[in-house]
């Protein structure tokens, strides 16, 4: 899943990064919007979803969330892009107390390239993606042929999924940094 460089890229291939976004506090389509701003430094942010209401899972009374899946070529490794990934959710306010509480931004990384890991810093891919129907949904919108390691294809994942709880909305966001891949 390694997209070879082009001359703007220099020799060193991208990898790809998959990585799904929720937000349900301080205005979630902002604190969504300011995200994929912040993500686009990272590298080439070429895919963003549809975005899709859904349920919160977590404890005690909480607002819906807003959720969607973004595509992201970066030549940052693994650990450095989760890094990253937690300094834009610090930024925009994500205080990290019980799981599953409420927050302003959550970002998982879900896929990155083809690897397949399990250690106590980062689990790939995202362990419980394919229990999330507001995960797949906006995945196989962006890759709706994408075979997931160990898990088998984002189709298959689909078709085995409650649709309950979540709605696809009809909101376009306010970004326009997606970048085509052979930006020569």
């Amino acid at each position: 899943m390694t997209v070879p460089a082009t001359s703007s890229t220099a020799s060193k291939p991208l990898n790809i990064a998959y990585i799904a976004f929720g937000s349900n506090l301080a205005a979630p389509l902002t604190q969504i919007s300011d995200a994929m701003q912040s993500i686009s430094a990272l590298g080439k942010l070429t895919a963003v979803s549809p975005l899709y209401a859904s349920k919160a899972i977590g404890p005690g009374s909480q607002p819906d969330y807003i959720n969607g899946v973004c595509l992201l070529h970066t030549a940052l490794d693994a650990y450095s892009l989760l890094s990253s990934l937690q300094s834009i959710e610090a930024q925009q306010g994500r205080v990290r107390t019980v799981k599953n509480a409420a927050r302003t931004l959550d970002l998982d990384i879900l896929l990155y390239n083809d690897l397949v890991q399990d250690d106590p810093i980062l689990i790939i891919p995202h362990p419980r993606m394919h229990e999330r129907n507001f995960v797949i949904m906006p995945l196989c919108d962006i890759s709706p042929s994408l075979e997931i390691p160990e898990l088998g294809t984002i189709f298959n994942i689909k078709e085995k999924l409650s649709l309950i709880g979540l709605k696809k909305l009809d909101i376009t966001l306010e970004f326009s940094k997606l970048a085509p891949l052979s930006d020569d």
